[in-house]
């Protein structure tokens, strides 16, 4: 069962009245339980710690609950101060000094549909969209967003339609260039002055950032493609609904490189993310898991140590940051783990519950300043309810672990 299926189908609930949204929402839920039957993968667990085994202690607090002006958020970014919440048709941006909507800004094409992803290059906001195309915008002097332009561009489509070279079998008796993706963009991220894009297409595309061209594409998997990320030195790893990740490298002047299949999840990938150092990459899916992928001098290039469990429905969403590692869930709540002292030993620190629909998309920052220190977690769901929370490790003795 894809993830792709899933989301579309809760797309759809969004502009219903709130009593179908709440029946909408209520057969989701069936969906996904039946969804985490299924075979969980054969990996062990991870050793669980408790805080106590690694004298921590961890303080929570819901700074607040932002709710924009559409239901089902989709996806959280953040760049300059400002928090990014990509909707169904729209994308709300709030203040992060004091939490307050600066802008609410959309394409005047209705057909675009749901805004999937958000990402940032070059002084420029990307929005990957529902009708396969990329949006562009610039924010103003005034506070407000312009559209300024759409990928792939006219240009770019001009300067190539007379190649045949140009063009790709899409399905039977029909073409498109391969600068275009032709199912919903499902997924952004930034290296450097380069994007990356994802789609249910199964393609992964890189573009530039300063001339927002499409430089290369290719065919990375056999199902929709969920989740994409990249690692500082420009490895791309990309989660499909077939079951697999693939890990890319690309080299300065040269193509994209297959260089690993990781196979072990037995259900569609939904989520990825990366250590700080990028040594470790977890993985979440259906199956409830978050499996832990750790670099290896070897042909396979990373190895699964592990699993860790706890979500009781599916992993829609995961990020990394300051050591600690943040999983939204179809189950309605938000888990926060860190690695034990020994390999093989995480420690899930605290369970977050508040939300009343599914989490999808989750964003956090490292505060600097301040005497706690700390993560801001900032946490969306379906039912378009955004919460904000304040997150502190510390010692048993009281000093912080994180500034």
């Amino acid at each position: 069962m894809k993830f792709r299926s899933w989301i579309s189908n809760s797309s759809s609930s969004v502009n219903s009245s709130p009593s179908l949204f709440s029946q909408e929402t209520n057969s989701l839920s069936s969906l996904q339980s039946n969804l985490s039957l299924l075979t969980l993968p054969s990996v062990p667990s991870l050793q669980n710690l408790s805080p106590g085994n690694l004298n921590l202690a961890i303080s929570t607090r819901c700074l607040n609950s932002l709710n924009p002006r559409n239901a089902h958020v989709t996806s959280l970014a953040m760049h300059n101060n400002l928090l990014y919440a990509a909707s169904s048709n729209e994308v709300n941006v709030f203040e992060l000094t004091n939490f307050t909507l600066m802008d609410t800004f959309n394409d005047k094409d209705s057909s675009s549909g749901s805004i999937k992803s958000v990402a940032f290059v070059d002084g420029k906001i990307f929005t990957a969209h529902q009708d396969c195309k990329i949006r562009v915008w610039k924010l103003t002097p005034v506070k407000k967003h312009k559209l300024i332009a759409t990928l792939p561009t006219l240009e770019d489509q001009l300067r190539r339609f007379v190649f045949p070279s140009s063009y790709t079998n899409v399905r039977r008796h029909k073409k498109k260039m391969w600068i275009e993706h032709h199912d919903a963009v499902s997924g952004l991220t930034v290296n450097d002055h380069l994007m990356c894009s994802v789609s249910w297409d199964r393609c992964l595309k890189i573009w530039s950032g300063e001339n927002l061209r499409c430089t290369e594409s290719i065919r990375a998997h056999d199902d929709a493609i969920n989740a994409v990320v990249v690692g500082k030195d420009g490895t791309i790893f990309t989660g499909s609904a077939d079951k697999r990740i693939r890990v890319w490298s690309k080299e300065k002047n040269s193509k994209i490189g297959l260089i690993a299949t990781l196979e072990k999840h037995k259900s569609a990938i939904n989520a990825l993310a990366l250590s700080c150092d990028g040594s470790v990459l977890f993985s979440g899916s259906c199956d409830r898991s978050i499996l832990v992928w750790e670099k290896e001098d070897s042909a396979n290039y990373m190895v699964v140590t592990g699993a860790l469990r706890g979500h009781t429905k599916a992993i829609l969403c995961l990020i990394n940051v300051s050591d600690l590692l943040f999983s939204g869930s179809a189950d309605r709540t938000v888990r926060i783990w860190t690695r034990g002292n020994n390999q093989g030993q995480f420690c899930c620190l605290t369970v977050l519950d508040g939300h009343r629909t599914p989490v999808r998309s989750l964003m956090a920052t490292a505060e600097t300043g301040g005497s706690d220190g700390g993560v801001k977690l900032f946490s969306g769901s379906f039912d378009g309810e955004i919460k904000v929370w304040q997150i502190v490790v510390s010692s048993s003795s009281g000093s912080p672990m994180m500034s």
